[in-house]
């Protein structure tokens, strides 16, 4: 006879938090989000950590390099999604580890021969303002002059004309040579009263864009996350498929932390991936499993030499796996569990494996209860689709700015390495749903918001950090009256 849980399993919604008591210095300003991101033993420090408890999913439409230095800016981390050619995954792990703050490569680039209808298309195109003239019309190329919006007038000149004939040429720019640091740069800046500097080679080459404007967003990102070189921290995803060709192009592209991207972690083929993982690369090369949704599926990860474990299986809100093979298990639920295996695990080895809550997350709030009920940090898609920063297009529909999202097990994603059960390799039935979602500005905006709203929760619960709101935390389930009583009711809103 099957096994059956006495309790349904419940998702975040289902739950609230009771106040603690609130000291006079539990502020927000003193709380710390700072999270391990993968296994230590009891005593030491964790060799890689997050200073926000977020990362961003392993998705075609989420997670590619513009998201992984944005989310790392903020303290997180982007897992580069990998269903892509194994070169195009490590071409994008390598630009965020060759990228430098505050120096920008060029994505606004014209050959003097362009139009003023080229300046006006490429402004559209890539929403920069600053076009540098190259001699082959890339970003590193022979740098001959910039075209800003103070160059041209689209109502006096023809939109044939030449760029050659109104950009700023080269002899009348303040440049800068390819050995500059940034505050000498930014010095340079503010010394000629500049809006943005080219940083060029011995060749004349633009290698470079310094901006004004970055300078106060560096200051403003205290949580940088930075590796021992000071380059931004980031994550790839892989498969149980061509782990042996994949992994080593990742690692040699300077990968920090990989994670196997999989919708069900309970199998042999995740554990062959990290025995491979191991072999070829000892404890020195660091990989995340999942997802799982019980004890069982942690611990068999845990003793397979996982570095965090993912829970979470069909609670993203383009999945539907329960709802195609009726397999999954309420987040709150599954994340309480695996937490709990976590802890028992931790106590009998010594040895601590984060937990990362996968999926589920719909509302603010339901970031603080994930912590709370045990998750290290949270892996979210939806949230972070809604950026300027993912890789999709802003879109509008019927006077609403939306962006793409869809999930990797959709038609369109096509990645049928995740859903892979040893059997065809091909997309055998969709798991997944090609969507929008609203549009919602700038990634550092809206995580500014949400996790000032984590701290302020943190605060009515007196506690400053995520290990003492995972000790003290008072949790209660709600009935479906208390939830209809949470927002508001008995009243007629005011129209807006």
């Amino acid at each position: 006879m099957a096994f059956y849980y006495d309790e349904p399993s419940r998702t975040f919604s289902e739950y609230l938090l009771i106040p603690g008591y609130t000291a006079p210095d539990c502020i927000p300003d003193n709380v710390s989000l700072k999270t391990p991101l993968v296994k230590f033993k009891k005593g030491e420090k964790p060799s890689l950590s997050l200073n926000i408890p977020l990362a961003s999913a392993i998705m075609q439409s989420v997670s590619d390099d513009t998201m992984a230095v944005a989310l790392a800016k903020e303290g997180g981390i982007s897992f580069i999604y990998g269903s892509q050619p194994i070169e195009s995954e490590a071409a994008m792990v390598a630009r965020v580890k060759s990228y430098k703050a505050g120096f920008v490569v060029s994505d606004s680039n014209l050959k003097p021969d362009a139009t003023l209808a080229d300046v006006l298309e490429t402004v559209e195109r890539t929403g920069h303002s600053t076009i540098a003239v190259t001699e082959d019309g890339t970003g590193s190329g022979r740098l001959l002059g910039i075209v800003t919006g103070r160059d041209y007038r689209v109502s006096r000149m023809s939109t044939d004309e030449k760029v050659s004939s109104f950009m700023t040429p080269f002899e009348k720019l303040v440049t800068a040579p390819d050995t500059t640091t940034l505050k000498e740069a930014n010095d340079i800046i503010w010394d000629h009263k500049l809006n943005s500097l080219p940083i060029i080679d011995s060749e004349q080459r633009l290698v470079y864009l310094v901006f004004r404007k970055d300078y106060d967003q560096h200051k403003e990102n205290p949580n940088e996350n930075l590796d021992s070189k000071k380059r931004y921290i980031v994550g790839a995803g892989i498969n149980t498929r061509d782990y042996a060709e994949r992994v080593p192009a990742l690692v040699e592209a300077g990968a920090d932390v990989l994670c196997i991207d999989s919708s069900e972690g309970y199998t042999c083929w995740q554990k062959q991936t990290i025995d491979f993982i191991r072999e070829k690369y000892g404890d020195s090369v660091k990989v995340g499993a999942g997802n799982v949704v019980d004890r069982d599926g942690f611990m068999f990860l845990a003793e397979a030499g996982a570095d965090f474990v993912k829970v979470g299986i069909g609670g993203g809100s383009i999945c539907i796996t329960r709802e195609t093979k009726g397999i999954g298990r309420g987040q709150a639920t599954a994340l309480i569990e695996v937490s709990k295996a976590r802890d028992e695990y931790y106590e009998k080895t010594g040895i601590y494996i984060p937990v990362c809550s996968d999926g589920g997350i719909v509302h603010d709030y339901h970031m603080t209860l994930a912590l709370a009920m045990g998750a290290d940090f949270m892996m979210l898609g939806r949230y972070f689709a809604r950026f300027d920063e993912s890789p999709t297009p802003k879109i509008n529909i019927n006077g609403t700015y939306v962006k793409e999202y869809w999930g990797e097990g959709s038609n369109r994603a096509r990645n049928w390495q995740r859903y892979d059960l040893g059997g065809k390799a091909k997309l055998s039935f969709e798991e997944g749903v090609d969507s929008y979602v609203t549009y919602a500005g700038s990634l550092h905006d809206n995580v500014e918001k949400s996790l000032y709203k984590v701290k302020s929760t943190m605060c009515n619960c007196g506690v400053l950090s995520i290990p003492e709101l995972q000790k003290n935390a008072k949790i209660t389930v709600v009935s479906s009256t208390s939830i209809v009583e949470g927002g508001y009711h008995d009243v007629m809103l005011k129209n807006k």
